[in-house]
């Protein structure tokens, strides 16, 4: 089944049929046509958890070391998109770049379960683009300031709660071109390692996500690019690209 929210509605649809969603109201369940541009992202999180350098083949382009346990860092709520929505480019880097992720979606409140009981936990599998200005994350040293712009997570098209996460093709895609493929096969540290993992240093609320990492292949994107993310089982995220325009208080 697929879990999704639609452009205009505040309600959680759900999804059986390509196209179709059924929407909840005072007057029971509706049925309702729906295309891609009605989708709005599917989760706003209270936090999202992201884990880096967790494809072996990302490691090595980044000349890193194997971790020993998963490296972690936070994006805010803010930076979440939804599908067709833009990427800005901000003007303080001059290297923004995609990573193409598998995103894990929290059920309910979760603290402190082992690895064996984290799959009860899960409600279900989005995709992520965890956007990355590449030039500030080197020039800081640590990765909040350029992991953290508006618009720097896309989430979508939807979630999906019927599929094995252990066995998923991902590629991203930019005008057209694969620039990433890749296997959650190859995760150093799966999708229950992780929800156990970070459960035992924070509490996850209820549609909290947790981004499993990307594989090789990040690149740069430019304004009027558009990059597709497609994972396996889930769909495909779509976004374009173009420069942020600062006008007073707003974007």
């Amino acid at each position: 089944m697929r879990l999704l929210r639609l452009k205009g509605l505040s309600s959680v649809c759900f999804s059986w049929e390509e196209g179709e969603a059924a929407v909840s109201g005072l007057d029971g369940v509706n049925w309702k046509r729906f295309s891609y541009e009605d989708l709005d992202a599917p989760i706003i999180p209270s936090k999202a958890v992201c884990v880096g350098l967790n494809y072996r083949s990302h490691i090595e382009e980044m000349g890193e070391k194997l971790p020993e346990e998963p490296t972690l860092f936070l994006k805010p709520r803010t930076a979440v998109i939804g599908p067709n929505d833009s990427i800005l480019l901000p003007p303080q880097s001059k290297r923004v770049d995609y990573e193409g992720e598998l995103a894990v979606v929290i059920k309910d409140r979760t603290y402190w379960v082992s690895e064996e009981e984290a799959h009860k936990h899960v409600l279900g599998y989005t995709i992520a683009n965890d956007v990355t200005a590449r030039d500030l994350q080197s020039k800081d040293g640590q990765w909040t300031r350029a992991k953290s712009f508006d618009t720097f997570l896309p989430l979508g098209p939807w979630i999906e709660t019927d599929v094995d996460p252990m066995n998923l093709r991902l590629r991203t895609l930019v005008n057209g071109q694969v620039r990433q493929e890749g296997n959650t096969a190859d995760l150093i540290f799966d999708v229950f390692y992780l929800v156990s993992f970070v459960s035992k240093i924070m509490t996850l609320e209820a549609g909290d996500v947790i981004l499993t990492g990307t594989p090789s292949g990040v690149g740069p994107l430019s304004a009027g690019d558009e990059v597709v993310v497609e994972i396996e089982g889930i769909g495909r995220l779509v976004n374009g690209v173009k420069p942020m325009e600062i006008v007073g208080n707003d974007r």
